[in-house]
């Protein structure tokens, strides 16, 4: 597995996240993905599509910046800095964010295992 295809993977995740496009986000999440939230709360692949597809997650606006990746083996590891706003189920979303990403290979997919995400301003 090669950095540039784990770089190449993000960019078409953030897209997907900032268009709400369900049908590139079912491709990339693993069936069995845990997302931990900044509150604590652990979502599925499920329940992370549902927001999307229900409406009730919308995003403005997302910036990615400070970006890392440690390829190992079939799996990369990517934390990633990304400044965001947007609202929830109505409610304001807007801060800046450390995510860790957990990426897999899987033939000629690459899907993300296991994620979280913490505030930082």
């Amino acid at each position: 597995m090669e950095k540039a295809a784990i770089v190449t993977a993000e960019i078409e995740l953030l897209t997907a996240i900032k268009t709400a496009d369900v049908e590139v986000l079912d491709k990339m999440l693993h069936q069995d993905l845990l997302f931990n939230m900044p509150d604590g709360q652990t979502i599925t692949k499920e329940f992370d599509l549902q927001s999307y597809r229900s409406g009730k997650m919308k995003i403005d606006s997302l910036e990615a910046f400070d970006q890392v990746i440690n390829v190992i083996d079939d799996s990369a590891v990517v934390a990633v800095t990304i400044s965001l706003k947007g609202t929830y189920d109505q409610n304001p979303i807007k801060g800046v964010f450390r995510y860790i990403r957990i990426w897999k290979q899987f033939n000629e997919n690459l899907k993300v295992i296991a994620g979280s995400c913490t505030q930082l301003a």
